[in-house]
């Protein structure tokens, strides 16, 4: 246990002062934690590396670290199935992953959260065929709200594990999870700019004949950066950027030069849409081949917003097109890519890509200019083409939106208010998006 202290998230966007925080060892440890708690009328959230946008992890009461549950507890090279301790952040589990010769199907373009904070916020990456991190755990353990430590799977407790994958820290706290890992694989990389009207005109195409296909595009701009990667086997030939060329683009390029232009457009908005054109020249076209784990995950040190939402794939044109149209009409200084990614469909029953499959449309803006007139209509327009929020990053829906949007989702509030009655897991942002527990 330690002493009262202020927590605030990545993006700033979220902090809180917890009475307490606890960091457990063990799944009993932390069960002991929840059942004293609840003693003391306390509630309890668990937190990981705080790089969710929402104020999904915040905790009022008592806060959980799961930073010593961390360890690869069990590996079976033959079957892929490998069990960890929910609190290990995934850049650590990808090289112990590769030391077995397995890899996770997909990642997204971070890997600095835990991998409990990633499939509970349902974290996913890009591929038309392919779906969240979720969707590649095959077990769950849980410390629910009376202190029990239950475990969960498509044979034992179905309905809790179809629930609990994409749980937003609702239903319990993950300690423990058996994901399915695939052989370790290399990518293919050709990253190209396109014009934009010709991405928006073939980008169905185009994810259809990549395993992995996303693009960027920074408002006030007529250019799209694309991203296609091909899957190898793990004994590919490897031809990795060299340590310059990383350097070069990953550092100077796409954090120091983007921080040094959005300072200038935070304080000169009008210079907004000249500096997004640098940018988007400064970023060139290159290709390589690396281990996958290495590919999918990039550094971003530059801060900002982020909202996301995934829509109907038909909608993903006619929404950009007006995005595009909206920014330009009201001469809004947006100094952040949108970027787009493609999942298939799944049965998670809160998974935004549930029994449907989707374009992801994320939208950002650099932390030091205001972002909420633009983020409304961005919500606004995604929301009207039936867009469903990613649940980690900013959107302004309710319990009463999301109602219609998820047929499972009376069943997952019902669930939640089953284990967790009187809200030990609560906080305001679940009660905003599920309804106040035992309702």
């Amino acid at each position: 246990m330690t002493d009262r202290t202020t927590w605030t998230n990545w993006a700033r966007t979220e902090t809180a002062s917890p009475v307490r925080v606890e960091v457990p060892s063990t799944a009993d440890d932390l069960a002991v934690a929840v059942k004293t708690a609840v003693s003391e009328g306390l509630a309890v959230k668990a937190v990981g590396a705080g790089h969710s946008f929402t104020g999904a992890a915040v905790a009022p009461g008592v806060q959980l670290r799961l930073d010593h549950l961390d360890r690869v507890l069990d590996v079976d090279p033959a079957t892929g199935l490998v069990t960890v301790e929910a609190g290990i952040p995934l850049h650590r589990l990808n090289p112990a992953l590769a030391r077995h010769g397995l890899a996770m199907e997909i990642l997204g373009d971070i890997d600095r959260q835990t991998l409990a904070g990633a499939i509970s916020t349902g974290t996913h990456g890009s591929g038309a065929g392919f779906r969240s991190i979720s969707h590649q755990v095959r077990g769950l353990e849980l410390v629910l709200a009376d202190g029990s430590v239950v475990t969960c799977s498509d044979e034992e407790r179905p309905r809790l594990f179809a629930a609990a994958r994409v749980g937003l820290g609702a239903l319990g706290v993950v300690t423990k999870v058996t994901l399915q890992t695939v052989p370790l694989f290399a990518l293919s990389v050709h990253d190209a700019a396109m014009p934009l009207g010709e991405v928006l005109d073939r980008t169905h195409e185009l994810a259809g004949a990549h395993d992995h296909f996303e693009f960027f595009w920074f408002p006030w701009t007529d250019t799209a950066l694309t991203r296609r990667f091909a899957r190898l086997p793990g004994d590919a030939p490897l031809a990795p950027l060299s340590w310059w060329g990383r350097e070069v683009d990953d550092k100077l390029v796409t954090n120091l030069g983007l921080e040094t232009l959005c300072r200038i457009g935070a304080r000169f908005p009008g210079r907004v849409p000249a500096l997004n054109r640098t940018i988007t020249r400064a970023i060139s076209d290159r290709s390589f081949t690396d281990l996958s784990s290495k590919v999918f995950a990039s550094h971003r040190n530059v801060r900002f917003r982020e909202g996301e939402y995934a829509v109907p794939r038909a909608a993903l044109v006619p929404v950009l097109r007006e995005l595009k149209a909206w920014i330009e009409a009201h001469d809004e200084p947006v100094a952040f890519p949108f970027e787009v990614r493609y999942g298939a469909a799944d049965d998670m029953w809160l998974s935004p890509a549930h029994e449907r499959d989707v374009a992801y449309i994320a939208f950002h803006q650099y932390h030091r200019l205001p972002h909420q007139r633009f983020f409304q209509a961005c919500f606004d327009i995604l929301g009207a083409a039936g867009g469903r929020p990613h649940w980690g990053k900013m959107h302004d829906m309710t319990a009463t939106d999301l109602a219609g949007r998820y047929p499972r989702f009376a069943d997952f509030v019902a669930l939640r208010d089953q284990l967790d009655p009187t809200g030990v897991f609560a906080n305001p942002y679940l009660d905003r998006v599920l309804g106040p527990a035992g309702r």
